[in-house]
């Protein structure tokens, strides 16, 4: 039996969906597998910071809206690596690191 050319088309993106952005900071790489307390450690303080605090909701079954049932912090926190390098930005959900990216020049 042959797969369907939309699983065919998927198991072609996966390699994709999986790569995600690390960067190195003396001698440590740091990825999204490191703890808030990791990254303070191996990269030291941000050179900045901004954080704000979102409504978590869920569907209310109720009145087919939805409901707030929580907060979450997101912070995000630059790394100025140096001169001819792209700053860093990473994001931190309630603690956790979330997401690495390269901020645009």
């Amino acid at each position: 039996m042959t797969p369907r050319p939309a699983v065919a088309a998927l198991m072609l993106l996966l390699p994709l969906a999986v790569s995600a952005e690390t960067f190195r900071c003396g001698k440590w790489i740091v990825d999204e597998d490191i703890s808030r307390e990791e990254l303070l450690h191996k990269c030291g303080t941000p050179t900045s910071r901004d954080s704000r605090i979102e409504d978590v909701r869920a569907p209310n079954g109720y009145t087919g809206g939805n409901t707030k049932v929580g907060e979450t912090v997101i912070e995000t926190w630059v790394y100025d690596l140096g001169a001819g390098k792209s700053p860093m930005v990473v994001t931190l959900v309630d603690g956790q690191v979330k997401k690495i990216e390269r901020k645009p020049r």
